[in-house]
């Protein structure tokens, strides 16, 4: 056995940390979408709901944050997908598939479920996935009900020159 060395266990096990249900800390975040490009919104959004942006984010635990969104109805996006894309579903009957595209929800009477599928589909499908999207609140005017709560207010447009569409 000459020339191999063997290697020693570390003699101090480390635990690993997770956060349990009743034990995560939540804060309220204000966002506001005017003329922020509706898919970079979503994705920080879907984080923050996650909780992936703090040190003690765990999978199977809501830790994330509740977020609050305002001005939905003058989120922007990029080239044609206003026009283009279209949220299908169907009325039960044969033939009722139908379709709506986001400049018609937009400009419809809820502006803001664009931007609630828009995070739903970022989330995990099942029961975690569904309880955290309810700490989502979205609002199609620059009004909410939440000022009791005293959300921190992030500048998302500011971050990055991408995130805000200049027309």
């Amino acid at each position: 056995m000459a020339g191999k060395t063997r290697l020693s266990k570390p003699s101090v096990q480390t635990k690993s940390f997770a956060v349990k249900t009743g034990e995560a800390e939540k804060n309220w975040v204000l966002f506001d979408a005017e003329g922020v490009i509706l898919g970079r919104l979503a994705a920080v959004v879907a984080t923050i709901l996650r909780g992936k942006n703090k040190p003690t984010f765990t999978p199977s635990v809501d830790c994330g944050d509740n977020v609050i969104i305002i001005n939905a109805e003058k989120v922007a996006m990029t080239g044609n997908k206003a026009t283009d894309k279209e949220f299908f579903y169907h009325t039960g009957y044969v033939g009722g598939i139908k379709g709506r595209t986001r400049a018609s929800i937009l400009a419809g009477k809820y502006p803001e479920r664009v931007i609630e599928k828009a995070v739903e589909r970022m989330l995990p499908r099942g029961p975690l996935g569904r309880r955290q999207l309810g700490n989502l609140k979205v609002y199609a005017g620059a009004e909410h009900p939440h000022t009791a709560q005293t959300p921190t207010k992030i500048d998302f447009a500011a971050a990055n020159p991408k995130n805000k569409r200049t027309k």
